[in-house]
């Protein structure tokens, strides 16, 4: 590596370079204090837990009975102290998930570990002295897999209960020790309206996220470890776990697969980058442009781009790949015109339907960045613009010096949103080129003829819209996720935002 002296000496290439090979070498040691905190934490979890339980255990052997009856009867104890709310509560819950297991819990656990033995098949059946063939349902493994995981949530989330009941058991043997009185239930309820009153409104929404988000997400992420997929129905042919299977599948040299992925994964990686540096540069530029001094009729240029944006998306993209085909406007005017023979085949080559998709997605992300750039170009001081010519700066220089920093400092963060927003932007490339076109070199993988267009979020659809592979399918999108969580923790941890906030403060 150079010294401090040395690196003075370099050029601003030489700079950009030694920089960039300084940062993949420190990628090793970053990587290293991640797998050190991760551990750490696990640590700690480890410590935590161990505490836990030995306060638990504390507190039954030093409790009054009162204490061990809460241990089986949750909110016994505060029912004793008056605290009828609470108690109610603890021992709703605890009826709920009693029934439940006993009722339906049991049950879908008992078949995880298989999901599910019984085939749905037809058996003969007589009706009034005649045979007539009847369906007889069987185990679902789609159900069980779900409910499982439901279950399991439940079981969790009990069990969070049950400490915060033992935990309410602790504090009550304290409170009496010292001889102060307890909160009654008028007190619980105004303490959920007062003090209290964001567990009052997250409550609900962290339900909704854990049913609609988190519950999706590891079911996913078990499918991978299933076959399940159009042969493995889960009704009529049931799936099972298969281990690491889809994964040896997915890195297996040679196969079509991991072929597809790596093809697919480099172009969406490129698509995302074009795709967000474009629009976030041509956007600035064009805000700026409007912003000068002299421009007259500012507002009328503002009105004119953002009228491009209340135009739904799904209208004005179908409409551009219409314009665009072999028999379209476009090759109609230009043959008209004499300047080409045949018709180009826009969504035909692969090469050109890329960057057909590009310069598109262009003028549909152009407007966005301009106006959001716009009110960040307004709250830059002017007297360093002034200072700057002062000094000899000419345009270029104000804009690298003063105007590229200040910008991306500010919108550092939404240029990681945008890039990470771009890798699953399904609509552009759907909508134009629904991935094609087709590349049966390496396309017909998992049961999906990807294109040369195609994505990763648009070949996970037609993976598991059209072909019906979720196994593959989840798999590639934790994939996906690793991918994107990787780049999202790098990136983040280098942009000016979240290291140099003193030099815009």
């Amino acid at each position: 590596m150079h010294s401090s002296l040395e690196y003075l000496k370099l050029n601003k290439f030489q700079r950009m370079l030694y920089k960039i090979a300084e940062f993949f070498m420190n990628l090793p040691n970053r990587f290293a204090a991640k797998f050190k905190k991760l551990g750490l934490a696990i640590k700690n979890l480890g410590v935590n837990i161990a505490e836990n339980a030995k306060d638990i255990w504390s507190t039954f052997v030093h409790g009054s009975w009162k204490t061990k009856v809460s241990y089986l009867v949750m909110g016994f104890s505060s029912f004793l102290h008056g605290q009828w709310l609470r108690g109610l509560l603890f021992l709703l819950f605890e009826g709920v998930f009693i029934g439940y297991m006993a009722w339906t819990g049991a049950y879908w656990l008992s078949k995880l570990g298989t999901l599910g033995n019984v085939v749905t098949h037809t058996e003969m059946v007589e009706i009034e002295g005649e045979l007539y063939p009847q369906e007889i349902a069987g185990d679902n493994s789609f159900k069980i897999l779900l409910y499982s995981l439901i279950t399991i949530l439940f079981i969790v989330a009990f069990a969070y209960t049950w400490y915060q009941n033992v935990k309410q058991c602790k504090a009550l043997e304290e409170i009496d020790a010292m001889g102060k009185p307890v909160k009654a239930a008028k007190d619980d309820l105004k303490s959920l309206l007062d003090d209290q009153f964001h567990k009052t409104l997250l409550s609900l929404p962290v339900f909704g996220i854990t049913m609609f988000t988190v519950l999706p997400i590891i079911f996913m992420i078990l499918v991978a470890f299933t076959n399940y997929d159009a042969d493995h129905d889960g009704y009529y042919n049931l799936f099972t776990w298969v281990g690491l299977e889809n994964f040896n599948t997915m890195f297996k040299l040679g196969s079509n697969v991991s072929m597809a992925f790596g093809e697919i994964l480099g172009w969406t990686l490129i698509w995302a980058f074009f795709a967000t540096f474009t629009n976030y540069f041509l956007g600035m530029f064009l805000a700026m442009m409007i912003n000068k001094k002299g421009i007259k009729i500012k507002k009328f240029w503002r009105t004119i781009f953002v009228i491009s944006i209340a135009v739904p998306q799904f209208i004005s993209l179908l409409y551009i790949s219409n314009l665009f085909n072999d028999n379209g406007i476009i090759n109609g005017w230009l043959m008209s015109l004499g300047w080409i023979d045949k018709p180009i085949s826009f969504w035909g080559d692969g090469t050109l339907a890329r960057i057909m998709v590009i310069v598109i997605n262009i003028w549909i992300g152009i407007p966005y960045l301009m106006l959001i750039t716009t009110g960040i170009l307004m709250n830059i001081p002017e007297d360093l613009y002034e200072s700057a010519k002062i000094d000899g700066a000419n345009a270029f220089q104000q804009y690298a010096k003063i105007t590229l920093p200040y910008m991306l400092f500010v919108t550092g963060p939404y240029l990681l949103n945008s890039f990470i927003s771009n890798i699953n932007n399904f609509n552009v490339i759907y909508l134009l080129t629904q991935g094609g076109p087709a590349n049966y070199v390496w396309g017909s993988a998992g049961g999906y003829v990807a294109g040369d267009t195609t994505i990763l979020i648009t070949w996970l659809f037609g993976m598991t819209a059209d072909a019906h592979n979720y196994k593959i399918a989840s798999a590639i999108g934790i994939m996906v996720f690793i991918v994107v969580a990787a780049l999202s923790l790098i990136v983040f941890n280098i942009m000016p935002s979240t290291k140099r906030e003193e030099d815009f403060s």
